[in-house]
């Protein structure tokens, strides 16, 4: 009974947040909340920390930023995100041992990640 329920709410919670993205009510009762929302509370906050810095620290920028994470979320899967951001980070170290980063493979994982970014941006910004 307990998952029923569950199960319901989450349809529920999907039609919801598809209507809201201006999806068709056949389309957003497809997806599944759990896959929307896959994102760690820390990691959605270390997004909205970085963002707003770069963007004034104020009220706007809180609201433009926690919107672009959540357009992020909709677009790539955690998996995905946590897959760039790591390839990112690696690159920075620079010299040969991060040539294995600048691969076709890497190359377009981040380039998911910077398209789902650059939505953001255009539906929140």
């Amino acid at each position: 009974m307990r998952n029923l329920a569950k199960s319901a709410l989450s349809a529920i919670a999907a039609l919801g947040l598809g209507l809201a993205l201006g999806m068709s009510a056949a389309v957003a009762q497809e997806l599944d909340a759990d896959t929307i929302n896959d994102y760690p509370t820390f990691n959605r906050a270390d997004y909205v920390f970085g963002c707003m810095q770069v963007n004034g620290n104020t009220r706007l920028a809180l609201e433009r930023c926690a919107c672009s994470i959540d357009v992020i979320a909709s677009i790539l899967p955690y998996k995905e995100y946590e897959q760039a951001e790591t390839i990112m980070s690696l690159r920075q170290r620079g010299g040969e041992s991060v040539a294995q980063f600048n691969r076709p493979e890497a190359v377009a994982i981040v380039t998911k990640l910077k398209q789902a970014q650059v939505e953001g941006e255009l539906r929140c910004f």
